[in-house]
């Protein structure tokens, strides 16, 4: 027998390459190719296009109606998915294991098989045990039809005999197609599979929903060409060890990017919270010094998160270490608060912490993260109801953040009463119950809160 050929592709961009390299010649990435079989010729009539053939048009010509959302039932769920699920929508969703990926979507399949016709295809349980997991949820009398197979043949066989509204594919890495060769979970089949249940999602108007296996550092495994196919990419992330789940939508062809969804994991499975915020707060029977309430915006939501700076004397190399805020941005704040304030902290070890497990990224938190710096640095509390917002710059200037007045008004609505924000984001007209000390430098704010 002729030996098979092989060739080397890459697991992060799905590039292929006749011998192996340290280096992907397609993204550039290390130590990714890796050794498969090469695939036959295919067929011709293998790949279809995703619609008839249309002739050369005027944009301005072309008829485009409202997309529809449809409700899951789970309203974080629906906020995440920018109103909820859309006629032949493909969504991506990963997640670490164990946090919660198949209960969500199994909750919601029940939610929606109450007015529409719903398949779960598991390829990683039987269907004895999906249905164990369904009555542990309380979901008894489930009308989710349930099919356990991961030849993508059979599942596109069930999909045109069931023609469901809804389908989920848990998980993608688990499917393998007989076209191909390579073991399922293989750079080839994952894409190919992927593309096959795209185009049928297309083609029948079915919802499809993929789960995907996450690698070490948290991105979807698989190539990333299995992002740029699908409509809507969500990310569930938490802490296995807490009770707390986000679901955040980092791609969305028909809504926002960046809309989170908070769950709470119970024993009856995923609960949706409605005040986030609650969450990020501390409940400190008192003030207390190196605490600082930051309003941050995760896509069109306000959140409340509680910024926690500790400021202690170092060695001769002290600490920069933060946890949900970058560490580089931290050391350029340590830099203008000494700079531009006359605030020192050199010689001190600084750690800064976002309550909760919250990740933040945006650059209006600096403002939260020097006062809370300050205060742990003088022994000194912020006042009961205090919040802060505004980027800083290199120049000690504090530069305006998007939305300021749904920030005060979130805040205003808990029950916040003192705010230091940008000179750019006060209102026109005032908000009730707030007092607002704009600034627009750095030593602006610092003496405003020795001054509280």
């Amino acid at each position: 027998m002729a030996k098979e050929k092989s060739i080397y592709v890459c697991g992060e961009c799905g590039a292929s390459s006749p011998k192996w390299l340290g280096k992907c010649p397609g993204c550039g990435a290390w130590n990714t190719l890796v050794e498969s079989v090469a695939e036959p010729a295919p067929g011709k009539n293998r790949f279809q296009a995703l619609a008839r053939s249309q002739p050369v048009a005027t944009l301005s010509e072309i008829e485009a109606g409202e997309i529809a959302h449809q409700g899951t039932g789970i309203a974080e769920l629906d906020r995440a998915l920018g109103g909820g699920i859309v006629e032949g929508g493909v969504v991506l969703i990963g997640g670490d294991p164990g946090i919660g990926k198949s209960t969500l979507l199994l909750q919601a399949l029940d939610a929606l098989s109450r007015s529409v016709k719903t398949l779960y295809v598991t390829g990683e349980e039987s269907g004895a045990q999906v249905a164990l997991r369904s009555r542990r949820l309380g979901l008894e009398g489930s009308q989710v039809r349930v099919l356990a197979e991961i030849q993508l043949e059979r599942i596109l066989a069930a999909l045109e005999a069931e023609a469901p509204a809804v389908c989920v594919i848990d998980s993608i890495q688990t499917l393998y197609s007989e076209q191909l060769a390579s073991a399922p979970g293989s750079v080839a089949q994952v894409r190919e599979c992927a593309a096959q249940l795209t185009r049928t999602a297309k083609a029948s108007g079915t919802t499809v929903i993929l789960v995907g296996h996450v690698t070490k550092e948290g991105a979807l495994a698989g190539p990333r060409v299995l992002e740029h196919i699908v409509d809507t990419v969500l990310y569930f992330e938490g802490d296995t060890h807490s009770s707390f789940r986000l679901v955040r939508a980092v791609k969305n062809r028909f809504g926002a990017v960046n809309e989170i969804g908070v769950f709470a994991m119970t024993e009856r499975g995923l609960k949706g919270v409605a005040n986030p915020s609650a969450i990020f707060l501390s409940t400190h029977g008192e003030p207390v010094p190196g605490a600082c309430v930051l309003v941050t915006l995760e896509g069109t939501r306000p959140m409340l998160v509680e910024i926690q700076a500790l400021v202690d004397s170092g060695g001769p190399s002290p600490r920069r270490l933060s946890v949900g805020l970058d560490r580089d941005r931290l050391a350029m704040l340590l830099a203008v608060l000494h700079r531009h304030a006359g605030v020192a902290a050199f010689d001190q070890d600084v750690f800064v912490n976002a309550v909760g497990g919250v990740r933040i990224s945006e650059p209006a938190a600096d403002l939260a993260v020097l006062l809370a710096i300050q205060g742990s640095l003088r022994a000194r509390a912020l006042p009961r109801g205090f919040f802060a917002f505004g980027e800083i710059g290199l120049a000690g200037e504090v530069r305006p953040a998007p939305r300021g007045q749904e920030r005060l008004r979130e805040a205003a609505k808990l029950g916040f009463s003192v705010a230091v924000v940008p000179s750019a984001n006060v209102p026109k007209k005032p908000i009730e119950g707030l007092t607002i000390h704009a600034v627009e430098r750095v030593e602006q704010a610092i003496a405003v809160v020795r001054e509280l």
